[in-house]
């Protein structure tokens, strides 16, 4: 079985930036265990697989798998996928993708890059000393969390974020989930890092699904619901972000790196 395989480099405008993701698409699902062993083989944070959506709800079907489990949401795959449709010759404007746990997503072009609205999940404070600690920082103003496993550690500055060095044994013992670090930025207005050892993920490059969440809360501190973000990765990536009723919309844009054909026995 042949099968067409892209890698797209998201919220990124040139090759090397941003977070990478495989893009996949298939005529029909495969077994799960099938798509889990081909994103383990890709080795990248996710792989994104297509299947056109033959409900009418949407364009296609949208799953992701990182190298060890689907996921619930992946804006930055999502983010791939939309530029994998939108550049193969159609002459649309906006591709809708059903998911099975974050609802229809859309993909739309805006300028030289896309706009990619995703749930908007707003956090709520909790006590997350556990991953304070293994993060080994100071100075925190504030944790949240978002059911779901997302955990946000709100730090005084940039230069805060960008120092952290977090134990990563320690921090994969919390759980699997997400524990992003953020505060407000000077190379943006807000500035981020997301670690998920617990999840095979040791820092994502850049990460819609973190999007999602600080969105929201940024909003509310900041008292706008149009901003700017920056994930401090080492690949980095910038995002445009605003918040519209119960949606989080993404800016960015996408360079495809790779093309080719994967070959399944």
């Amino acid at each position: 079985m042949r099968i067409p395989f892209a890698q797209i480099d998201a919220f990124s405008a040139t090759p090397f930036g941003g977070n990478p993701a495989a893009v996949m698409p298939l005529s029909a699902w495969l077994a799960d265990d099938v798509l889990l062993a081909i994103a383990a083989e890709n080795n990248l944070s996710e792989t994104a697989f297509l299947v056109p959506d033959t409900s009418g709800a949407a364009d296609f079907e949208l799953r992701w798998f990182t190298p060890g489990a689907e996921v619930r949401l992946c804006g930055h795959a999502t983010l791939a996928s939309g530029h994998f449709v939108l550049s193969s010759g159609g002459d649309g404007d906006a591709v809708r993708f059903r998911t099975r746990q974050a609802g229809v997503l859309t993909v739309a072009r805006d300028g030289v890059g896309y706009a990619l609205a995703l749930p908007a999940w707003k956090p709520e404070p909790k006590p997350l000393p556990e991953v304070v600690a293994a993060l080994g920082v100071d100075g925190v103003v504030e944790t949240l969390w978002r059911e779901g496993g997302y955990g946000v550690i709100v730090l005084e500055s940039e230069a805060a974020v960008r120092e952290v060095r977090p134990d990563l044994r320690a921090l994969a013992a919390t759980g699997d989930h997400q524990a992003i670090v953020t505060a407000r930025g000077q190379t943006a207005d807000v500035v981020s890092r997301m670690f998920a050892p617990g999840a095979g993920v040791d820092e994502d490059p850049v990460t819609g699904s973190a999007h999602a969440v600080i969105v929201p809360y940024w909003a509310d501190r900041l008292g706008t619901d149009r901003f700017t973000a920056y994930q401090a990765s080492a690949r980095g990536g910038a995002l445009t972000c605003r918040l519209e009723a119960d949606r989080v919309v993404l800016g960015g844009a996408c360079v495809t790196v790779i093309e080719g054909t994967f070959l399944l026995p």
